[in-house]
């Protein structure tokens, strides 16, 4: 039986993992990290109220004996201002991988990133630039078992409200985008399920980009 840690379990694809999760016979164990409760009743699930995503000293046993650790938080683009943005893009994330590392060097470590991280740390984006110093730190870590997922626009399977005017557009367009480039998105179900299968597969992908993530399906 496996036991299964989550940060980030609120958001569209941690969420998707959790319920995927809670579902497997495999899994005995899913312990979520989170902010508030997710409301949901099932013996299999630990919930552990936390807020500083900056320091897990507090909680170290939830990172002992772990076979899949997923990392799902994320900020959109504009939603903070920049220093915020990068310590929620790159040191919470850093701080986490750390923490498995400690705990579960042998789990398999599964990111969310986004397409056109840039490893050289670099680019004139900050999303790009962030995400790729995130990447680099957890791939330094050499976990037995990495993926790394880049997807592209993420298509919310499930109603939601939009954070702004380019993702409601985005939403609206999708079928015909996808038609034309279906390299260019993913849907929510998709990314979390090829997500979940890698990291309970403990197969070690590393980078993976939108197409590779279809593949996994």
């Amino acid at each position: 039986m496996k036991k299964v840690l989550i940060v980030g379990a609120s958001g569209m694809i941690g969420g998707i993992i959790l319920r995927e999760a809670l579902a497997d016979d495999a899994i005995n164990s899913v312990c979520s990290i989170t902010r508030k409760s997710h409301g949901i009743q099932n013996p299999k699930l630990k919930e552990i109220l936390h807020t500083d995503f900056m320091n897990y000293k507090g909680i170290k046993g939830a990172f002992k004996n772990i076979d899949a650790a997923y990392f799902c938080i994320g900020v959109y683009t504009g939603a903070v201002k920049d220093d915020l943005f990068k310590k929620i893009t790159v040191d919470f994330a850093k701080v986490f991988a750390d923490a498995v590392h400690e705990g579960s060097p042998k789990a398999s470590f599964n990111f969310l990133s986004g397409a056109g991280a840039d490893l050289t740390e670099k680019s004139r984006m900050s999303f790009a630039r962030y995400k790729g110093m995130a990447e680099n730190h957890i791939i330094s870590k050499k976990f037995n078992a990495l993926n790394i997922f880049r997807p592209g626009y993420i298509y919310p399977v499930e109603k939601r409200v939009e954070p702004n005017l380019s993702y409601r557009l985005f939403r609206f367009m999708y079928p015909v985008v996808n038609f034309l480039m279906p390299s260019s998105s993913v849907t929510s179900e998709e990314l979390a399920s090829a997500m979940f299968k890698a990291g309970m597969e403990k197969m070690n992908h590393g980078i993976l980009e939108n197409n590779d993530i279809k593949r996994l399906l």
